[in-house]
């Protein structure tokens, strides 16, 4: 079991700024014709890399959200449990709209059912570790969605790169993991996580994630191979990963999380929040306008 001699030290109360709140909202998107096979950057590697991205979600913030619950009864701070509440809330309902998603990608004919039986078997591997790494495993990967929704709500250019049928889902997703980024992490330090077990789970975390996202991806590239592309493809890697990439530029954030001293909201970033938030609501559907709190508690 990784440890080190001492414990972080804990952080018994949230550290959510008192401006930020983690309320779950149902939105009901809808896709369907209106939504081009390449809804992103008019790009065939591109659009694939997302809809693979999109697969992983449901189940995915399945496991996010267990490994939270299971530790919901040792926190003492009322606000940290109010904001495990709203977190969970929250994750089922990105399940529900990313469902809707796949159902879309699904019907283009994607291997989406396959896929997610691959992430079934991945998953039921990583729980027979114990309880407290896959809270660091949650950890580290609600990093890694935190980096990739500040990106998308600081860059114009990448919001701009979606097709407009496709952009509130992503948006709307990327505000709702700022407000809670920091959920997992006060409670991994609540319940006596240690830097060894953090920080070993980031980099375990990532390279798992690469080598099943990138898996997914061929897997929907190779199925709708009449379209690729070597341009499209090299294009599309020097945006991922070339000069001010969308995911080359992500590596300072990532290496902030191996600082002893660590927070996710060292970088308080609450003010994106409330510049889209308003935006968002309006594509609210109108039966859930007056909310919608079904959970997976």
């Amino acid at each position: 079991m990784l440890r080190t001699k001492t414990a972080e030290s804990k952080v018994p109360v949230s550290n959510t700024p008192e401006n930020v709140s983690i309320k779950p909202q149902r939105m009901g998107f809808e896709f369907g014709e209106q939504v081009p096979q390449y809804w992103l950057n008019n790009s065939h590697l591109l659009s694939h890399t997302m809809n693979a991205l999109s697969v992983l979600f449901p189940q995915g913030e399945q496991f996010f959200v267990d490994s939270v619950r299971y530790y919901r009864d040792q926190i003492s701070d009322p606000k940290l449990k109010a904001e495990v509440r709203g977190f969970i809330g929250q994750e089922a309902m990105h399940s529900l709209e990313h469902d809707a998603m796949n159902q879309h990608v699904r019907d283009r004919g994607m291997p989406v059912e396959e896929l997610e039986k691959h992430l079934e078997v991945i998953l039921s591997i990583t729980k027979k570790l114990p309880k407290r790494h896959q809270l660091a495993i949650t950890c580290g990967l609600e990093h890694l969605t935190a980096m990739m929704a500040d990106m998308l709500l600081e860059r114009s250019d990448v919001r701009e790169d979606m097709h407009e049928s496709m952009r509130p889902l992503w948006m709307w997703h990327a505000i709702e993991e700022t407000e809670h980024k920091a959920v997992t992490y006060d409670v991994f330090q609540e319940v006596g996580g240690t830097y060894a077990e953090r920080a070993f789970y980031l980099a375990f975390s990532t390279a798992a994630l690469g080598v099943v996202a990138s898996y997914f991806t061929t897997r929907m590239v190779l199925n709708d191979r009449s379209n690729f592309s070597l341009k499209d493809a090299a294009r599309s890697v020097w945006r991922m990963w070339g000069k001010d990439g969308t995911f080359s530029s992500l590596i300072p954030t990532w290496l902030e999380y191996f600082k002893p001293g660590f927070h996710p909201w060292d970088h308080d970033n609450s003010e994106l929040i409330a510049r889209f938030k308003e935006e968002i609501s309006a594509h609210i559907a109108p039966q859930y306008q007056n909310g919608n709190r079904r959970t997976l508690q």
